[in-house]
């Protein structure tokens, strides 16, 4: 089986680092405004009621998560329907990050399970529109990757 090996420019490098930072503030500004729906199920119900409101989906993932075949099937489903609605999608790894950034704990108060992070949309309503460069640039990113044949781009949050 032949192996493709893919060199990353600095540019290249430091262009992904950019889009990263301004995922981030997308996450956080939408997240302020009300405007983020978190979960699987919950991302699926909301693109089958409303998809014109849903202008990214964020479908996030860690090493250990590249086995669970269910997971994988969710995220199938989800990149089809978004690919055919003209949802930008990208895949993001760093869980633990995505949780900071959103001040979620691995319990709540009541003991319960965190939300699920494994997919993220962020809608964009539109009685009071997202008015972030975040989101502008965060879109154009997903452009340029699909006019490069990358269809799902993927991105590395960091931790701090």
């Amino acid at each position: 089986m032949p192996v493709s090996v893919t060199f990353l420019t600095a540019s290249c490098l430091c262009r992904m680092e950019t889009v990263s930072q301004a995922l981030e503030e997308l996450l956080v500004a939408a997240q302020r405004q009300d405007c983020l729906t978190v979960g699987v199920y919950e991302s699926a119900k909301l693109m089958n009621v409303d998809p014109d409101s849903v202008v990214l989906c964020v479908l996030a993932t860690d090493e250990e998560d590249e086995d669970d075949i269910a997971l994988q099937i969710h995220f199938t489903l989800l990149q089809a329907f978004c690919c055919d609605n003209d949802i930008n999608i990208l895949r993001v790894s760093g869980m633990r990050r995505l949780a900071q950034l959103l001040e979620e704990d691995t319990k709540d108060n009541n003991g319960n399970e965190p939300r699920d992070l494994h997919c993220i949309l962020v809608t964009n309503p539109p009685v009071q529109p997202l008015q972030c460069q975040a989101l502008q640039d965060v879109g154009s990113f997903c452009e340029e990757s699909r006019c490069r044949n990358q269809w799902v781009p993927c991105l590395e949050l960091q931790d701090r």
